[in-house]
């Protein structure tokens, strides 16, 4: 408690990466992944006020990466893995979830799944559709495609097929799947579907690429249900742009891009994930947390101000950090996982006057 309270522990993060997938770049290596680290760190201390130190780590050896970043940890209040390939990142994250006590967050997965599925909550509500009755197609079951339909799922999507290279995922396909791919195949496509993305997103009303480009053709999202969802989030070249998939009939639509509507940037996320879960002293970062920030970045925008072109709101909206805080804090209390019990306000307030700060400054 004392390494807490008298060091500056309390609000410092590590971000930390082997370069084995830098955003847009691939296996650059360690060296070669510091900027997008020291970005990463700006982002933290820009946007949610959170301290953070950028560790490139030369190693790929995932017990060597393990037991580097668990040795480190007790300087910082938080971990970010960051740019690791899949499937090691699934194990990684994994085994120091184990032998840590501080939250440990692969942003690549979760903070992007977080934001897309608030992306998903607005479009949804916009659409006038029920999420527990929705066709769901994920394409792409990387780190970010995983985490998006494990979060799909636990948020109520009943029918929910998952593409990766191989075509559709589904419990008992022959070949090898990694634990992610073999946990979604478990618990989606109960219809056993064995087909291509083509055929899934037949009759489909949400469709979501995290995979490459140009991949949602006209005749894809033209095949659609009627008021389609499509966010296409591969970076930096997107499966489809906005006004390809506006001008195929698509209800919504958004990329990660910010130059169209409905950007989903995961830069929403994890300054408010790790502003909440620091402010309690946190020990982890649950699926309960990633839920209620869901549900916190959704909430932000009224029924009666959704449009086709704003169902989620933007990186630079100064409500969603102090949402998301609030929200993430008040699950840690209530899971006995945080190390200080405060108020809900208290902690929105700091996190409101944290971010007007920096802006201002």
């Amino acid at each position: 408690d004392k390494s807490f309270d008298l060091t500056r522990r309390s609000n410092l993060v590590a971000v930390i990466t082997d370069g084995s997938a830098v955003l847009g770049l691939g296996d650059i290596g360690p060296a070669a992944g510091m900027p997008v680290m020291e970005g990463k760190c700006a982002l933290f201390k820009e946007f949610g006020g959170v301290d953070a130190f950028p560790i490139c780590v030369d190693t790929k050896d995932v017990d060597k990466l393990v037991e580097t970043i668990a040795l480190l940890s007790k300087s910082f209040g938080g971990v970010n893995l960051e740019d690791i390939s899949a499937p090691r990142c699934f194990e990684i994250e994994r085994r120091l979830k184990e032998c840590c006590d501080i939250p440990i967050f692969h942003d690549d997965q979760h903070g992007t799944a977080i934001i897309a599925c608030a992306a998903v909550l607005g479009a949804l509500r916009f659409a006038k559709k029920d999420i527990t009755k929705v066709k769901v197609v994920v394409n792409g079951c990387g780190a970010a495609g995983s985490a998006i339909g494990k979060l799909l799922y636990r948020l109520g999507v009943t029918d929910l097929t998952m593409i990766d290279i191989d075509g559709a995922v589904y419990e008992g396909r022959p070949g090898d799947m990694d634990m992610a791919t073999k946990y979604l195949a478990s618990v989606t496509n109960k219809a056993h579907y064995k087909g291509n993305l083509a055929g899934a997103a037949k009759g489909a009303d949400v469709l979501i690429g995290v995979s490459g480009p140009r991949l949602f053709t006209k005749d894809i999202m033209e095949s659609m249900a009627p008021k389609a969802v499509v966010f296409a989030l591969a970076n930096p070249v997107p499966e489809t742009t906005y006004e390809e998939a506006k001008a195929a009939g698509v209800l919504v639509a958004g990329t990660g891009r910010s130059d169209a509507p409905n950007q989903v940037n995961n830069v929403c996320v994890f300054p408010g994930i790790f502003r909440g879960a620091l402010a309690v002293r946190a020990s982890a970062i649950t699926e309960e947390m990633k839920v209620a920030a869901v549900r916190a970045i959704a909430g932000l925008i009224p029924e009666d101000e959704l449009r086709e072109d704003y169902v989620v709101p933007g990186a630079f909206d100064r409500r969603i950090v102090p949402a998301i805080a609030g929200a993430v804090a008040k699950v840690a209390m209530s899971a006995g996982i945080a190390r200080l019990k405060r108020e809900v306000q208290d902690i929105e307030k700091e996190a409101a006057e944290r971010v007007l700060h920096n802006w201002n400054a």
